[in-house]
């Protein structure tokens, strides 16, 4: 019988991490128990400097766009229901459920106390430096429903 090959590149896999919200939920929990609040934002900004540094260049470049873009194919990547509503200078972002809070809860793993900051703390990142503001204007903890408003600061 003849050998088949076949060759398959990562671009080629659908992308699922819901495992990766486990290790960053424990480690929240580790920073915030031993080192305070505190130390969980400032690894949530240093992580948003680094892993986002292309979209935060591409906020520089195309704005507002650039995360509707971003959060578009987020929520399709990871399964998750959000309703995204660009009007000029505001988008909105309404999530009907964190499909890492769900994955979370569903496996039985800790939900980080400060999970919300995964939120709130990486989109005002991703648009430090930028005429655009973050604001994390409702965040429910049991199911991660949250809506985020992103807006350009007035001048």
């Amino acid at each position: 019988m003849p050998t088949q090959v076949m060759r398959k590149k990562a671009a080629d896999n659908v992308y699922h991490h819901p495992d990766f919200h486990g290790g960053l939920s424990y480690g929240l929990e580790y920073l915030q128990d031993h080192y305070g609040p505190d130390a969980v934002r400032e690894y949530l900004r240093q992580f948003t400097r680094t892993f986002f540094s292309p979209l935060r260049k591409e906020i520089d470049k195309r704005g507002l766009e650039a995360l509707r873009d971003h959060f578009t194919k987020l929520y399709k990547d990871e399964g998750g229901e959000a309703t995204i509503t660009l009007n000029g200078n505001e988008l909105i972002v309404d999530i009907a459920e964190c499909p890492a809070v769900k994955h979370l809860r569903k496996r039985g793993h800790v939900v980080a106390r400060m999970w919300s900051e995964t939120s709130r703390t990486v989109n005002e990142t991703l648009v430090e430096g930028t005429p655009f503001a973050a604001e994390l204007v409702s965040y429910e903890e049991q199911t991660g429903r949250s809506i985020q408003r992103f807006y350009r600061r007035r001048a």
